[in-house]
């Protein structure tokens, strides 16, 4: 009996997930997914989901960015949107446009705060359920790409968007860590949780690569080095690149400016391009 109650469960599940399958909804013109995750917190998830969406961007591709960092939303202000408002379409929540052309459209709890210093204080139920009405209640339209910044870790935020988002078969991964064994430590974690969700992971970036000097172009290696590449290559996963720390990168970010579009003779920008060229590698043209 109890047998064939558990085939009858497991029956009921996998209709459900065929029927989930069969109904996109707000995704249904969302070519690619992409999450962007780490194990660490303050390896630069966020500086390298907005660097990717610039740099996706300017290679003539429509990109949302979901920004799950409830905690941390700082998105919006690296992209110079913060204060814009939500609003309520026909089809759900119409996300924010970033520039006049309406190639970046971004969603964030930042957007929902009645003040910008509001914390959100809420036990991890409450971010599940917003999580998921992100990913189903979004009016996205068409995109080329969507990015999903998560906040660090493993726990009940990276489950609820990895099985939010598992009916619409995402690409992958994106893993971020910097060179040094604390961090490459952690990001060893979420690997394997990729692995146990069955999260395809693209690659893994070493962010805050070396210090360039604007002076002497010698490079510093203030945070150790090789960690990353170190890491993809135990792991078995590829290594997508090393982006250096820039001065200009971090104004770039606090300004709400273009790093791309304004300063391509930085040493960080044939890292970041580079990046973005290996994520359009991965979606060959006949299917972008």
């Amino acid at each position: 009996m109890g047998g064939r109650r558990a085939a009858r469960g497991r029956t009921r599940g996998e209709q459900g997930r065929m029927e989930a399958a069969a109904e996109p909804g707000n995704l249904a013109g969302v070519r690619h997914i992409v999450l962007v995750l780490s194990g660490k917190g303050g390896v630069g998830k966020s500086t390298i989901s907005t660097e990717l969406a610039l740099a996706l961007r300017h290679a003539g591709k429509k990109v949302g960015i979901l920004d799950v960092d409830l905690c941390g939303p700082s998105i919006p202000r690296m992209l110079r949107a913060q204060g814009r408002a939500v609003h309520q379409g026909d089809s759900g929540w119409v996300p924010v446009f970033v520039d006049r052309e309406q190639s970046i459209s971004l969603m964030s709890v930042g957007f929902l705060l009645e003040q910008p210093d509001e914390a959100v204080v809420w036990r991890g139920p409450k971010k599940n359920a917003l999580i998921k009405q992100f990913v189903s209640d979004v009016a996205w339209g068409q995109l080329d790409y969507l990015l999903v910044d998560t906040p660090p870790g493993t726990s009940d935020e990276h489950m609820a968007v990895v099985d939010a988002l598992r009916p619409h078969s995402p690409l992958g991964a994106l893993v971020v860590t910097t060179p040094q064994a604390v961090s490459v430590g952690d990001v060893r974690r979420e690997l394997t949780f990729c692995r146990k969700v069955g999260l395809r992971v693209i690659g893994l970036v070493e962010n805050m690569s070396g210090f360039v000097c604007p002076h002497c172009s010698e490079c510093t290696n203030v945070f150790s080095k090789g960690g990353g590449e170190e890491l993809a290559r135990h792991a078995g996963v590829p290594f997508l690149g090393s982006v250096p720390l820039d001065p200009e990168l971090t104004r770039s970010l606090e300004d709400g400016r273009d790093f791309i579009q304004d300063f391509p003779d930085s040493p960080a920008f044939p890292a970041l391009s580079s990046i973005a060229q290996k994520i359009l590698s991965e979606t060959p043209a006949g299917l972008s």
